[in-house]
């Protein structure tokens, strides 16, 4: 299980911090040194570079670049690959957003819980959920409107007495 909480002196996780040297990065996933220097030019991972301007993947880059074996394997050319880790990244970063979603909805459900004890202490009432008073009283019934038949009058209207004026009809 990765451990997110390590960090470095960097503010890096363990995992992002570049360790392995190109060669060995190679190694390690199966693959010519070239290959790596390919899939960075065509920015499919970005290693850091220490100081020298050497290469250096971090475990990270080496899973990432496990990944970009297995699917090149299967058939998905590199434009493919690319779009597939963007959506991997979107994914992941989506899946960040409703966790701190989740928790701040668990805050604001344990705000509300005691902001509504606090007003039931205060005012030493009981406080009924509206379910339960919809429940207690009886449906209130509209009365319907009368049902209007024959046209309808536009613009002043005549007073006239006793007569209801009728519209006029061309």
């Amino acid at each position: 299980m990765k451990r997110e909480d390590e960090r470095t002196e960097a503010g890096q996780t363990s995992d992002d911090r570049g360790v392995y040297i190109i060669s060995v990065a190679a190694e390690l996933i199966g693959a010519h040194p070239q290959t790596l220097r390919i899939y960075e030019r065509k920015g499919l991972l970005s290693p850091t570079r220490t100081r020298g301007n050497t290469r250096r993947y971090s475990e990270r880059d080496i899973e990432r670049l496990r990944t970009i074996q297995r699917l090149t394997q299967e058939g998905v050319s590199l434009a493919g690959v690319q779009m597939i880790l963007d959506m991997e990244t979107q994914l992941e970063a989506l899946e960040r957003r409703m966790e701190e979603m989740r928790v701040e909805a668990e805050h604001v459900r344990n705000r509300a819980l005691q902001e509504i004890e606090r007003i039931r202490r205060q005012s030493r009432a009981e406080i009924v959920p509206m379910a339960d008073v919809r429940r207690l009283t009886p449906p209130i019934r509209y009365a319907t409107q009368p049902v209007r038949r024959g046209p309808i009058a536009v613009g002043p209207v005549p007073i006239t007495r006793g007569k209801r004026p009728r519209p006029k009809t061309t």
